[in-house]
């Protein structure tokens, strides 16, 4: 199974950092973000992560590569932890396709389907990190038990804060499982069905990247990937795992990856003997 993380976006929300830098590779803690999500879906059963990159963005790659030099250099000096850091990012197995324009996250999945073989895949926004790795198993196991249908994350928020958001219509089955009925892009507080959004995990049938390939441009002129949800949903099940908010963190917003940095930075310390 391939996992598939989006990362040509243009990182207007952290501009002027990100006119050289990839937001991707900002920094959380002790490693850029994107770091995260690899080591998150190849410890999760992935045997390949897919980057769905801009032509722009070299810096990701390159710190994905070997750098024997470095790595070298650093021993030289005693430093191996840092050394064995550096061997450790150039050792994933990391691969990349290329979205050329910036017609959306449907559109960018979409250039990764010959990488996926006709098989179920995971998407992980990249902007999202889960460092625990406990998510994506979890939704094989909801997934397994219902023929292999597809099976999205998604976070209970404040009413208040669901017209921000895509938001599930369904039905509770367990404490943490809901089948979802239908799918509404940020919807009015007082027309939302649920105060479930989509948080940014996603492990998809096969026929998703299907209807992916049928896609039309929608909301801003964008092939969206909620759209192929929503079609799915009239062939396929779909079930939901709800989450908790410790289970992840979102870094799309400077606010956001500041308090994801001091989340996890205090987190390190608590766990220091």
């Amino acid at each position: 199974m391939k996992a598939l993380i989006p990362a040509a976006g243009m990182g207007t929300r952290f501009l002027p950092a990100t006119k050289a830098l990839p937001k991707e590779m900002l920094p959380v803690v002790d490693r850029p973000a994107i770091q995260y999500v690899v080591e998150e879906g190849l410890a999760s059963g992935a045997d390949e992560v897919v980057v769905i990159n801009s032509r722009d963005k070299k810096a990701i790659e390159e710190h994905f590569a070997p750098a024997p030099a470095l790595v070298a250099a650093l021993r030289d000096k005693g430093k191996h932890d840092y050394a064995d850091a550096v061997e450790h990012a150039g050792s994933l197995n990391v691969s990349y396709v290329y979205q050329d324009e910036p017609l959306g996250l449907g559109h960018a999945v979409r250039c990764a389907h010959e990488k996926t073989g006709g098989e179920a895949f995971f998407v992980l926004l990249g902007d999202v990190l889960v460092p625990k790795n406990n998510l994506l198993p979890r939704m094989m196991e909801i997934s397994a038990a219902h023929a292999g249908a597809s099976v999205i994350a998604v976070l209970p928020v404040p009413p208040e804060e669901v017209s921000r958001f895509g938001v599930i219509a369904g039905t509770a089955i367990t404490e943490d499982v809901w089948k979802v009925e239908a799918l509404v892009e940020k919807p009015p507080r007082e027309e939302a069905p649920s105060n479930l959004t989509v948080f940014g995990r996603y492990l998809l049938s096969p026929r998703v990247m299907e209807l992916l390939a049928q896609g039309r441009p929608g909301v801003g002129g964008e092939i969206q990937l909620t759209d192929a949800l929503d079609a799915v949903l009239r062939e396929e099940e779909m079930f939901a795992l709800v989450i908790k908010p410790t289970d992840g963190f979102d870094t799309g917003t400077v606010e956001s990856w500041l308090e994801t940095n001091k989340a996890l930075f205090q987190g390190r310390i608590d766990r220091r003997p």
